[in-house]
């Protein structure tokens, strides 16, 4: 077994990355044994379809791995490298844009969602990027690939290229992989609105819980929350209709790995000026080792660039086969 999996430098961590994959990630690597291996990757190539400095690229990806150590990926155990320094990736992503069609392309929603109705104007590069995914799963004959409900299209697309590169040369080379959908994974939504998706690219801070937030900060995030006058029922099926809440309830119970329904049993009858402090001091027991592993270990560049250069070393010599059989199976010099 071989998962793979990766995640744009661009911006801190949230509750909803580490409780969504993260912690998810940790938990793969921490179970695996004997051949299995994970690789996790910052996925800095991807970054460049929405223009950055050159020092802010490279503070994100240092920031990024430091976040991903703190947060419990070891890379000891996982390869953890950043996309750029494995030139594999760009090298098979240019071979399969030999393979993959325009009309795939053009039915990915996420690029329809992302430029909506300036088409003309996006980079070729966000209209290809899942080409370039398709490269990150396929280099490494990765096995299984986490994705949420937002990336199945993409892995499909990659199973769709691989069978087809296979079939079209008459090889056996890439494995077809096979999504990770964790049945526990939660899904964290905005503290402002219960109906959208927590995300670092809203412009208000209040929406998220950082993992670099302080305690205090956690607290007033978590007191401004947006609730409702009702109190918590006996069950989570009555709080249908009822987002914020469903959203709060559903942080308490996967930070303290209850179900929604023995959170709701525990805090039923009581209002939510008795359930927010309970669930401030949670976040707050949780995160704080969390950030403390951050915060020393984010300015130490030169052992987060040692990290990266390490893990890039192990994932290049991982690729190399791959690369080569695909040059060849094409007929290609190289």
């Amino acid at each position: 077994m071989r998962v793979l999996s990766g995640i744009q430098p661009t911006g801190n961590l949230h509750l909803g990355n580490y409780l969504g994959a993260i912690r998810n990630w940790v938990k793969m690597q921490d179970e695996m044994n004997g051949d299995s291996q994970c690789f996790f990757f910052l996925a800095d190539m991807h970054s460049i379809t929405v223009h950055e400095e050159r020092e802010q690229r490279l503070s994100n990806v240092r920031e990024m791995a430091a976040a991903l150590v703190a947060c419990g990926i070891d890379p000891g155990k996982s390869v953890l490298f950043n996309q750029a320094r494995v030139p594999a990736h760009a090298e098979l992503c240019w071979l399969l844009n030999g393979t993959a069609r325009i009309g795939w392309l053009n039915r990915m929603t996420q690029f329809k969602d992302k430029v909506g109705k300036n088409r003309e104007g996006a980079s070729i590069g966000l209209f290809v990027y899942p080409v370039l995914q398709a490269s990150d799963v396929l280099l490494y004959q990765a096995t299984h690939v986490p994705v949420g409900e937002d990336q199945k299209q993409h892995l499909e697309l990659t199973r769709d290229i691989a069978v087809k590169f296979n079939t079209d040369f008459g090889v056996e080379l890439f494995t077809i992989p096979e999504p990770i959908i964790p049945k526990a994974t939660a899904r964290i939504m905005s503290l402002r609105d219960g109906t959208n998706k927590m995300s670092k690219s809203d412009p208000s801070d209040m929406t998220r819980i950082n993992l670099t937030d302080d305690d205090d900060a956690i607290a007033q995030k978590v007191r401004k929350a947006r609730t409702d006058p009702e109190p918590l029922p006996d069950i989570a099926s009555d709080l249908e209709g009822r987002a914020e809440a469903q959203n709060l309830v559903g942080i308490f119970a996967a930070l303290t790995g209850k179900t929604s329904d023995a959170v709701c049993a525990e805090f039923a009858g009581q209002g939510f000026g008795a359930f927010k402090p309970a669930l401030a001091e949670v976040l707050v027991e949780h995160l704080r080792p969390i950030r403390d592993r951050y915060v020393a270990l984010k300015d130490d560049h030169s052992t987060l660039d040692a990290i990266l250069v390490k893990g890039a070393e192990k994932a290049a010599a991982a690729a190399e086969p791959t690369l080569k059989g695909a040059y060849e199976a094409m007929g290609l010099m190289r």
